[in-house]
């Protein structure tokens, strides 16, 4: 099923998961066990779009409460099945970025958000293509992060994969800390998706931390 812009709700549930990127026209498995996110998932699967927006929680400094990213990611239920004990296996199919306009005060167990979709246009749109993009030099790059991190991969389809799917895939693979992942969704372009991502590998091969990228 295809959700046009115009069906895009203004409402949403969102599932604040720390370091779980979701992308445009990527897939996303979740294991879902919690009381609350179980009757998440069964009421967007009654409504007629099944969105659910991934979206990174931080906290609050001198708090203990934790506060939404402007800007996430929904995707559509395409895939569940349950476990003997109720569990629920997902995959969320990346439809577009949405920007928080307001948390949403209620009844529900889960967090409820109402979102904005302008300025996503291209989600919706076809494949991007990164013309710019190094194939050779960003593998020989990703090899040594692979082997620095000790993470193994199916070497034959990463590089055939369209770059897209590629560069996506990574970025929601990579063991980036969750500041970093949020970067990555909020690249306006895949060449900036790629450029960040490139930044991000090439600062863990040197063996930095957040806290010098701040700096």
């Amino acid at each position: 099923m295809i959700i046009k812009a115009a069906d895009l709700p203004d409402t949403i549930p969102v599932f604040p998961l720390p370091g779980a990127l979701l992308l445009p026209r990527a897939r996303l498995p979740l294991h879902i066990f919690e009381p609350r996110y179980l009757a998440m998932i069964d009421d967007a699967l009654k409504t007629s779009t099944r969105l659910i927006g991934m979206i990174q929680p931080h906290r609050v400094p001198g708090s203990d409460q934790d506060r939404l990213h402007h800007i996430g990611c929904a995707g559509r239920v395409t895939a569940l099945s349950e476990t003997d004990d109720g569990r629920y296996m997902i995959t969320l199919s990346g439809m577009s970025r949405f920007r928080v306009v307001k948390e949403v005060s209620g009844f529900s167990p889960y967090r409820k958000c109402e979102v904005s979709w302008t300025g996503f246009d291209r989600d919706q749109g076809p494949v991007e293509h990164d013309n710019g993009f190094d194939r050779d030099t960003f593998l020989d790059l990703l090899a040594r992060y692979f082997a620095d991190q000790d993470l193994s991969t199916d070497w034959v389809n990463l590089k055939d994969a369209e770059d897209e799917l590629l560069i996506n895939s990574l970025s929601m693979l990579c063991p980036f800390d969750p500041e970093d992942k949020q970067a990555l969704l909020e690249a306006p372009s895949l060449s900036t998706r790629r450029e960040t991502l490139v930044t991000l590998i090439e600062f863990a091969l040197r063996g930095g931390s957040n806290e010098e990228m701040i700096q």
